[in-house]
């Protein structure tokens, strides 16, 4: 007599569910989130952005103005849209000092040991500093429509000029990525920094137009590509030629992009 056999019992296993990962943009901005919570967390970090255009717009202004225009309400519907790129010019510099003390204190080592895409603290630390370009520009626009400071061209066209700026100022944070990631020290990346901007920003049209240099330095400043933002935020702002700086404004935007977003990558993947 034979017994049946049963078959022995089957456990089905349940497969642990693996985290899926989150795509490079979700990442960058979850990165860039964490840099606007410290903000929120250190509402210092803004202080600079917040005074540095009420200062150079009071010094320029109410110092310079009558000397160079003769009338300072003049000066200042000439110099706000300089002011304003300007402004944005510096503020871009805080980004390598900040990114530098990150690699310092370890931060960037333990970002290495997440799954993320290389590029994501990178790419979240400059969106992160849309923050303080709408800061700068706000604190601007509000004191010196206080001053008397109106647009003639429209709200719309308004908007654009701030978009071309705040473009143009995430373009060239790139550079002072790279910076940070290349110089040792938070200091020196200041240093290098100032010396980055200085003669771009006081070699362009934000203080005064280039019919009134010498014939060696108007050549410098037409070509100056922070000459092409200003001019086309001027243009937008109080009316004015627009297409062909605009155009300028993209290639030199595009021309950073290429030359140093892979120098930056490169940077980052030496340090850490």
């Amino acid at each position: 007599m034979t017994t049946a056999t049963r078959p022995a019992p089957r456990f089905d296993v349940p497969e642990i569910a693996s985290t899926p990962r989150l795509p490079a943009v979700q990442q960058a901005l979850t990165l860039a989130w964490r840099n606007v919570v410290k903000i929120r967390h250190q509402p210092e970090a803004l202080m600079d952005v917040s005074l540095q255009p009420i200062i150079f717009t009071v010094l320029f202004v109410f110092v310079f103005g009558g000397a160079i225009a003769g009338d300072w309400r003049d000066y200042l519907t000439y110099l706000v849209p300089g002011i304003l790129v300007q402004t944005l010019m510096f503020a871009t510099g805080g980004i390598g000092v900040a990114l530098n003390n990150d690699i310092t204190k370890g931060v960037f080592d333990r970002f290495r040991s997440l799954p993320i895409a290389r590029s994501a603290p990178l790419v979240g630390a400059v969106l992160a500093d849309v923050v303080r370009f709408v800061t700068a520009i706000t604190v601007l626009l509000a004191f010196t429509a206080l001053l008397g400071f109106r647009t003639t061209q429209g709200l719309p066209a308004a908007a654009l000029a701030v978009v071309v700026a705040i473009g143009f100022a995430m373009c060239l944070s790139w550079v002072f990525v790279w910076i940070g990631l290349t110089v040792r020290s938070a200091g020196a990346v200041q240093g290098v920094g100032f010396l980055a901007t200085f003669p771009l920003t006081f070699g362009s049209t934000a203080l005064v137009s280039a019919d009134t240099l010498p014939g060696w330095l108007a050549a410098f400043t037409r070509n100056n590509p922070v000459t092409h933002v200003i001019d086309t935020v001027r243009g937008l702002l109080l009316g004015g030629p627009v297409a062909e700086p605009l155009a300028w404004t993209a290639g030199w935007s595009a021309l950073l992009l290429v030359v140093f977003v892979p120098l930056a990558m490169r940077a980052y993947r030496r340090r850490v």
